[in-house]
């Protein structure tokens, strides 16, 4: 029996009711458990060192990034910048929700056109949040609805899982990705409908009866008065420089955690120029930045113990042992189908290198092509990407929003799972993806 496989997959069931049930901090929760169950599987303390060694490794460029991004917008919150964008657009706007949750999708597509999910994050939820908080909608929907656009984006060819799938089935990313573009079209209309219903559900809540009064900036120097730490004058220097770092972004390779680092340095010598001021903005988010950096960090160690050993290829094994032989034919599309909610507790890269190349070795003699295989899994997988607890960005998302994991996924992935079978089953019933 396959105890490792086993033991692996129990792991990520307590997991999920543990940050399901609120009963710790993440961060406790991906580290103690990983090494409490790599100990009862037989992983000797070195090879633990070593796996949750690469594992941070692979997440402390994200860790640092937090800590920049998360100070960078925390100074243009004090400065008041956000304020008057807040007042501006809720002036233009007026209390229609509904075209506020369609401009976010319009921000969040054309932000994400790069792939990067922490991109797209840093240029949706900071400069909307203040005007989520004036119309009285939750934050939790502006950042269910970014991760939805951003999950259906992410199957553009220059992505990383686009990339990895194509690597792990020796074919070209585009071919994968001309089977993805309608899936996208089916997805984003998906999620605009969507939209309409959450709309209505936040009226009715209370949503744009009456604007608020402005948050923008309230956590902004609980050491002093805002009026102290506003910068009116410096609004279009401020705005500049955002807009700079947008097209760094997006335009440029320079990695994002340096991009935001210069950023801040500037920020806060333009905005605040004596080191006492400097001081007290940094110390005014450093909370905020460190936790967020704290729980990527521990999530190195859940990634590590479970990427770096071979618990995953055994999860792997386990599940393709459950599979009746009869569905071979169809094993691309069954498997899509079952992906998305299995993303969840299994780490996508151990389907795409572990499953996939198996499926297509199945259904290959009956005449489904490699990428059609691939494409398959993607529109699957994609809405899912920024809601699963192992994707790294997502607690950037959960950081920027002030969301509680447990409760961006009872109000995400159902939607998430709506938007993916709607998407694969458009494309199987088109004929898009041979069955």
């Amino acid at each position: 029996m396959n105890m490792l496989g086993i033991a692996g997959f129990l792991m990520m069931f307590v997991m999920v009711f543990l940050l399901l049930k609120s009963k710790t901090i993440p961060a406790v929760v991906f580290v103690v458990l990983p090494i409490v169950t790599g100990l009862l599987v037989g992983f000797t303390p070195a090879e633990l060192c070593d796996y949750i060694a690469q594992g941070i490794s692979s997440v402390s460029t994200t860790a640092i990034l937090f800590i920049f991004a998360v100070i960078f917008f925390g100074i243009m919150s004090d400065a008041g910048v956000f304020e008057r964008i807040v007042n501006k657009v809720v002036g233009f706007a007026g209390n229609n929700v509904l075209i506020l949750f369609w401009v976010t999708i319009l921000i969040a597509f054309i932000g994400h056109l790069d792939g990067s999910g922490a991109t797209t994050l840093l240029i949706t939820i900071p400069p909307l949040l203040p005007i989520y908080r004036r119309l009285g909608i939750r934050p939790i929907v502006l950042l269910g609805i970014t991760c939805l656009t951003m999950g259906v984006m992410n199957m553009v060819p220059w992505g990383g899982p686009c990339g990895r799938l194509a690597t792990a089935l020796e074919v070209g990313t585009a071919d994968i990705w001309k089977y993805c573009i309608p899936a996208q079209a089916a997805g984003l209309v998906f999620i605009a409908l969507t939209c309409v219903f959450l709309a209505k559900r936040e009226k009715k809540l209370g949503a744009g009866a009456a604007v608020r009064a402005d948050k923008a900036g309230e956590d902004a120097g609980a050491d002093g008065d805002k009026e102290d730490i506003r910068r009116p004058g410096l609004f279009w220097v401020n705005t500049a420089l955002i807009l700079v770092v947008v097209a760094v972004l997006v335009l440029t390779k320079i990695p994002t955690h340096i991009t935001f680092l210069v950023a801040m340095c500037i920020a806060l010598v333009i905005n605040y120029p004596s080191q006492k001021m400097q001081d007290q903005r940094i110390k005014a988010h450093a909370t905020s930045a460190l936790t967020m950096a704290f729980t990527a960090l521990a999530s190195g160690a859940l990634i590590g113990i479970m990427g770096k050993s071979p618990m995953l290829d055994a999860m792997t094994q386990l599940v393709l042992g459950f599979m009746p032989e009869s569905l071979a034919p169809h094993l691309h599309v069954a498997f899509g189908f079952v992906n998305n909610p299995l993303s969840m507790i299994i780490h996508g890269d151990a389907l795409t290198y572990g499953i996939i190349p198996i499926i297509n070795q199945i259904t290959s003699p009956y005449g489904i092509p490699p990428a059609a295989v691939g494409a398959a899994f993607l529109i699957t997988f994609g809405p899912a990407i920024y809601i699963m607890p192992m994707t790294a960005a997502t607690y950037l998302g959960l950081g920027l929003a002030d969301v509680e994991l447990k409760d961006h996924i009872k109000f995400a992935y159902p939607l998430c799972l709506g938007c993916a079978v709607v998407m694969l089953a458009f494309v199987v019933i088109t004929g898009i993806i041979p069955f």
